[in-house]
């Protein structure tokens, strides 16, 4: 008995079309994934740079009272960067160098900082200062700079101060991130400073806040 041929079927497999829009859809999700986790990891790097200042001003208080010293911080927004001062016995201003700990710290240029000092709502009129030597724009007076070999250039005053006793200067401080080559949400985060460590962490934000 002969067989009847059976008829083809019309659906063996998937077409060019439906193959290209799966590798299509594939793709987009890929870029997705790659795009959200690079935009995290720029916020967790920003972070991570906030925490670790927060740390090592914890310590330098700690180090300001055990040797009874007067340290400072310089914030030098134009360069991304900040090193930590201390005032030595002819009342001039040195780089604290003697732990790497305190070095200069440069950022990433993908992230900026930005440095308030007055109108803080937690700012009271009574300032730190017990010295003559700081003015209430926290800087050395005038009179009090010697200025010696003229071709060494004297270092800026901080602007933030440590006392021996451990306290700190008012401050807050605003760590940036805003890409400008991509499509990532900014970011940014605060660390606030009201008279004693430890300096108090907020963020992430989706747009500035008012310190």
């Amino acid at each position: 008995m002969q067989l009847a041929p059976m008829k083809a079927s019309k659906n063996l497999g998937f077409t060019l079309i439906e193959i290209l829009l799966v590798l299509l859809l594939m793709g987009l999700a890929t870029s997705y994934v790659m795009f959200n986790a690079f935009s995290v990891d720029q916020q967790d790097k920003l972070k991570d740079q906030a925490r670790r200042f927060q740390v090592v001003v914890d310590m330098a208080s700690d180090y300001a009272v055990l040797n009874q010293l007067q340290l400072g911080i310089r914030i030098e927004e134009a360069e991304n960067q900040y090193f930590f001062m201390v005032l030595d016995e002819d009342n001039k201003w040195q780089l604290l160098s003697d732990d790497p700990l305190y070095g200069e710290q440069l950022l990433p240029e993908e992230f900026e900082l930005a440095l308030s000092l007055d109108d803080l709502p937690w700012e009271e009129a009574d300032r730190l200062f017990d010295r003559e030597i700081f003015d209430e724009k926290l800087s050395l007076d005038d009179a009090s700079v010697d200025i010696g070999d003229k071709e060494e250039k004297p270092l800026p005053p901080p602007q933030i101060l440590i006392m021996s006793s451990g306290e700190i200067t008012p401050f807050s401080l605003e760590w940036i991130y805003e890409p400008t080559f991509n499509d990532d949400a900014p970011a940014y985060f605060y660390l606030n400073n009201k008279d004693v460590p430890p300096l108090e962490l907020l963020g992430p934000f989706g747009e500035a806040q008012d310190a």
